[in-house]
């Protein structure tokens, strides 16, 4: 009998993780397999069999992927050519005149992902205001189109000036270039982004041209395998923007997937928060090869309108997440001066960490952390990896010579390095966007994340540290809490008191046709779509702008927008004025709602207390060797506590605490540490001299 099997699997630089929820039972499995880049539809199989699913009792896989944010970090995307209007052919390449590095005289922008030569253009022109002021020359873009044939590119971007406002001729030179080369894929900007800045909405166009040929190969390989095997439900990918888009989505906007495996890590950090109570949350989601820093605010994910990649302007909806090189798989050098380093680079999924016993030889976090004691060869990860100490303290040996240091001194060091990075990685995101880490709680997942939370946590202040259940897949489980999204915008340069409400539902009207189209073709019926309206407002003459929910049953919208927009631009920014507020663009939010998993909830003790398995001696942050208690996460149960130092073992990953922290299990098999010994929120005890402890 079929079931409603729903699996979740995030395709990382190391490790595939996997979940598989089954809502009959409520069985909950996380688990990992190695990450294979030489064929990225193996590791994804491979997950498929490490759960022991039958594929079709399978009613939901989501899938998020890094393939197209490798393509893009190896330069390794197609030969990509920019048809453009005439006149604007150097728009791409001229770029943005602003300069991040003010003082620094060796600064060079960042490669572009063409040549001049790979840029064309032809006569066409439309206005901001959509009309036509000269037709597309057909006979010039078929010349054009011939040439691109001639050279073989592989795919071709349309950006076509003011086509936000007009597409025609952008939609026409895409028949005129399929003609002549029915081979090539092609993307045109107007469907990605109709908002103005001709140079955002470009580049936009030839990130996805550059990893189109790569990212639809891969999904149409791995659909194929999936029927083979008798899969037949519904298939989601992670999308940079939260949501997710169904395959065939995906595989005509591959530029939404660039940050498709860390948003479902705060998509679920998003759903946690409100199961919890837990509404300001700041997560940091440390891998195999990266670690991704992002904030909730109220329940809900931070989205801004446009991200970047190495320079290169993405102009799609994404979620704000900071990204360093500090994973577990860091590698550990010396540089030039002799100094210690940890990262960016990283020993990846092959031959990765010495420990791992896969042919690294360079010392890496993972290395450090089980020298030091945070892991231990006695405990295999993922249940099947044995670690080899010898080998990695070997490793870590030859470097701490060089320095006249002892192993387990250069082992400490390295952690700190990390954690600093990480440190200066969340005050990004907190401190200078004007919020205070304590009015945080710090939700820790990834493979990694548990070694260092409470040690980043300490730094900067913030009381506690949540850990949610399957830390290791924790982003896995994040892109089942995902809805399907599409969103659309218009440009609309507007005087906020000089709005024409009808105008302004005209405009919604024909973006929500839209949206019930495209929800319509994907399966979802009118009581499973929600549309969101909101407007970006500014100061006028400003240039950034902040996202409001549109006032719909509103009298007077004006005025409740300009309530709004004080409040939440303060609170973004920091401040408020008087000038007169501008609209700069329409926007429309299309979900199609998908059913949620319920996480099971986590049975209580009803006597006595966990009973750690054995104890481990650690080389503690202050210098010390202690024994820490070693507990199995699977072991405990809700209203469980744990006193540090301890150390908390599963299936997929590890977490560490201190003397002075205490952790206690919550409903859901979340593991809360108050640092310090300070009691969580909830949990406060009347005896307040307990707090001269911290």
């Amino acid at each position: 009998m079929p079931q409603d099997i729903r699996v979740a699997i995030d395709v990382g630089g190391t490790f595939t993780d996997v979940v598989k929820l089954d809502p009959a039972t409520g069985e909950l499995r996380f688990d990992k397999v190695p990450t294979t880049p030489s064929s990225p539809t193996e590791g994804v199989l491979n997950a498929f069999d490490r759960i022991a699913v039958d594929m079709p009792d399978v009613a939901m896989f989501n899938h998020g992927t890094t393939l197209g944010l490798n393509s893009l970090l190896t330069r390794s995307g197609a030969r990509v050519a920019i048809v453009s209007t005439r006149g604007f052919r150097d728009v791409y390449l001229l770029g943005r005149t602003d300069r991040r590095a003010m003082y620094d005289i060796r600064h060079r922008k960042p490669a572009p992902l063409l040549e001049r030569y790979d840029t064309f253009e032809v006569t066409e022109r439309s206005y901001f205001d959509g009309t036509a002021g000269a037709p597309l020359d057909e006979e010039e873009a078929r010349r054009v189109a011939r040439e691109i044939a001639r050279r073989g590119y592989e795919a071709v971007a349309i950006a076509f000036l003011h086509s936000y406002a007009n597409p025609a001729h952008e939609a026409r030179m895409r028949e005129i270039l399929l003609e002549s080369a029915p081979g090539v894929e092609v993307t045109v900007s107007h469907e990605l982004s109709r908002e103005y800045r001709e140079y955002e909405r470009t580049s936009t166009a030839v990130l996805d041209a550059y990893i189109k040929p790569v990212v639809r190969g891969y999904l149409h390989r791995l659909e194929s395998e999936l029927a083979d095997r008798g899969f037949t439900g519904r298939f989601l990918i992670s999308r940079s923007g939260g949501g997710g888009m169904t395959a065939t989505a995906a595989r005509e906007q591959p530029v939404n997937l660039i940050l498709s495996g860390p948003a479902g890590g705060v998509v679920g950090a998003a759903a946690f928060a409100r199961l919890t109570g837990r509404p300001n949350l700041i997560t940091i989601d440390m891998g195999g090869t990266s670690l991704d820093a992002s904030l909730v605010l109220d329940s809900q994910p931070v989205l801004q309108r446009g991200t970047e990649f190495e320079g290169l302007p993405i102009n799609t909806p994404s979620l704000y997440i900071h990204t360093i090189g500090s994973g577990g798989g860091s590698l550990a050098y010396l540089d030039d001066a002799g100094a210690l380093q940890v990262g960016p680079q990283s020993a990846g999924a092959v031959p990765g960490p010495v420990a791992y016993g896969r042919g690294g030889t360079q010392p890496t976090f993972t290395d450090a952390a089980l020298a030091v004691g945070y892991l231990g060869a006695d405990t295999p990860l993922g249940g099947t990896l044995a670690l080899d100490a010898e080998g990695a303290l070997a490793a870590l040996g030859s470097v701490a010579a060089e320095l006249g240091l002892g192993t387990t001194e250069l082992a400490r060091g390295i952690l700190q390095i990390s954690n600093t990075k990480i440190t200066g990685a969340v005050r990004a995101i907190t401190v200078e966007l004007g919020h205070d880490p304590k009015d945080f709680s710090l939700l820790s997942f990834g493979g990694a994340g548990g070694l260092v939370a409470v040690d980043v946590a300490r730094q900067l202040g913030i009381p506690s540290v949540v850990i949610p259940p399957g830390q290791g897949a924790f982003s896995a489980l994040g892109m089942l809490m995902a809805d399907v999204q599409h969103d659309f915008a218009r440009t609309s340069v507007t005087a906020l008191a000089d709005v024409d409400r009808a105008a302004v539902d005209a405009a919604y009207a024909g973006m929500a046709a839209e949206a019930d189209a495209i929800l319509g073709e994907e399966g979802f019926g009118p009581a499973q779509r929600e549309l969101t309206r909101t407007v970006d407002v500014r100061y006028a003459g400003q240039e950034h702008s902040v996202s409001v929910t549109f006032p719909e049953e509103a009298a007077d919208p004006v005025a409740v927008i300009e309530k709004v927009f004080a409040t939440l631009h303060e609170r973004q920014y920091g401040h408020v004025m008087s000038d007169p507020l501008e609209i700069t663009a329409l926007r429309l939010r299309a979900i199609g709602v998908v059913d949620k998993p319920r996480l099971p909830t986590l049975a209580p003790r009803e006597s006595g207390a966990p009973a750690p398995r054995g104890t481990r001696p650690v080389h503690a942050p202050d210098g010390t060797r202690e024994e820490y208690a070693v507990h199995v996460r699977e072991e405990l149960l809700g209203g469980d506590a744990v006193e540090g130092p301890a150390i908390v073992t599963e299936h997929t990953a590890t977490t560490v605490l201190h003397r002075g922290d205490r952790l206690t299990v919550g409903r859901y098999g979340e593991l809360v540490i108050t640092i310090g010994g300070e009691p969580a929120d909830g949990e406060r005890q009347s005896d307040k001299g307990k707090d001269e402890n911290r």
